[in-house]
């Protein structure tokens, strides 16, 4: 399991990659990725938190996109719908997918004290939920794992 958004790393390559990755997806479905939808995306790949949907209005308000609170809601939902961000549900705010296009299972581990949120990627059906969940012949088609904790840098801040 590795985790994702605790520490520094290239933001203009994974906005090139998360956006791209989304394009190649879209095309090879039929999807649509308009101007719109592109831009939240890029907006949550560029900020690496989680954000609210009127965070983002603000932006594509400032931008000329839009200042109607649907333009962001329904671009939203089409980025959660296709794997493109995900909503965390604790915060009611939205990520981009770090791994956009990828098999796996994602965990959200929030910090409770600077609210930054890290996706971790869990193996896809392996895990004890799903193992229960195939002794009761049942078949997942979504689920949200969310941890609450402190991020190393908030637990040293606790701890001096």
């Amino acid at each position: 399991m590795s985790a994702i958004g605790f520490h520094p790393h290239n933001h203009d390559s994974c906005i090139k990659t998360g956006v791209s990755a989304a394009a190649k997806t879209c095309t090879a479905q039929g999807l649509q990725l308009t101007e719109v939808r592109r831009r939240v995306l890029e907006i949550l790949l560029e900020r690496h938190r989680a954000l609210g949907a009127y965070d983002i209005l603000e932006v594509l308000r400032s931008e000329g996109l839009g200042s109607q609170p649907p333009v962001a809601y329904r671009a939203l939902d089409f980025l959660t719908k296709h794997g493109f961000a995900h909503k965390i549900e604790r915060l009611n705010k939205f990520i981009a997918c770090s791994d956009i296009g990828g098999d796996h299972t994602p965990a959200f581990l929030i910090c409770t004290g600077c609210n930054q949120v890290a996706e971790a990627h869990l193996e896809a059906g392996t895990g004890r939920l799903s193992k229960a969940a195939a002794a009761a012949g049942f078949t997942i088609e979504r689920a949200v794992l969310e941890a609450e904790g402190l991020c190393e840098t908030c637990r040293g801040q606790t701890a001096a």
